[in-house]
């Protein structure tokens, strides 16, 4: 199976359960959810005229939509080409669970390679057992597309994006009746205003959850 990806690079997860670890970031083009503060919107059209040959999108580059159609098999040729030394590859996005990720998971953890998935949770998510999946619930965005009860159920990580109280009111009533036994709950301030954070710092602290600092804006790396 092949999947469209617009860029592969190493560096270090900045955000969430793993912050600090050596990751190996594979992003697929394509999402329709249409957050206002995205700041991957170069990923969100498919678009036949960016298509490019596949040796193209092993590197980073957030300017523009291009994307290249791989297997599993060839991404993993190409990251030993590139001599990349990080074992753990975080699949992302635009939207991955628009795909189906099983084939993916399972070769890449075959090959060695613990994986994790970044979602918005608007579409089931298939992928291996061993996956870590990070559901980062998009709600009242632009599409207008529902959290999906299956994709909270899976996730081992529920990481929540916080720029106001009221958003801590919807993720309250987004978890309502979700059993969150076993499952890591973040909030992660949308900007780096001291607003938010001070926000997402306080319920954590109440409710013993954890904070979640996009460490990469402050190193300044992707």
């Amino acid at each position: 199976m092949k999947y469209p990806v617009n860029e592969v690079f190493e560096t270090i997860q900045g955000e969430g359960f793993y912050t600090g670890v050596p990751a190996i970031f594979v992003r697929l083009q394509g999402c329709p959810v249409g957050c206002s503060w995205c700041d991957t919107k170069h990923t969100w059209e498919l678009l036949d005229v960016n298509k490019v040959q596949p040796e193209m999108v092993i590197q980073v580059d957030g300017t523009i939509g291009r994307w290249s159609e791989l297997t599993t098999s060839e991404l993993i040729s190409f990251l030993k080409q590139k001599e990349f030394t990080a074992s753990h590859v975080v699949i992302t996005g635009g939207e991955p669970c628009l795909h189906d990720l099983t084939a993916m998971t399972e070769e890449f953890n075959d090959a060695g390679y613990s994986t994790q998935i970044e979602t918005s949770g608007t579409f089931e998510i298939h992928c291996s057992e061993k996956t870590w999946v990070t559901v980062s619930p998009k709600l009242k965005m632009k599409a207008g597309l529902a959290v999906l009860p299956q994709a909270l159920k899976r996730a081992n990580e529920i990481k929540h994006p916080v720029a106001t109280a009221s958003h801590i009111d919807d993720l309250d009533e987004l978890l309502n009746g979700i059993d969150l036994k076993g499952k890591t709950i973040c909030l992660q301030p949308i900007s780096q205003k001291p607003r938010a954070t001070e926000l997402a710092m306080r319920v954590c602290i109440e409710r013993n959850w954890r904070l979640s600092i996009q460490t990469h804006k402050y190193l300044d790396i992707d």
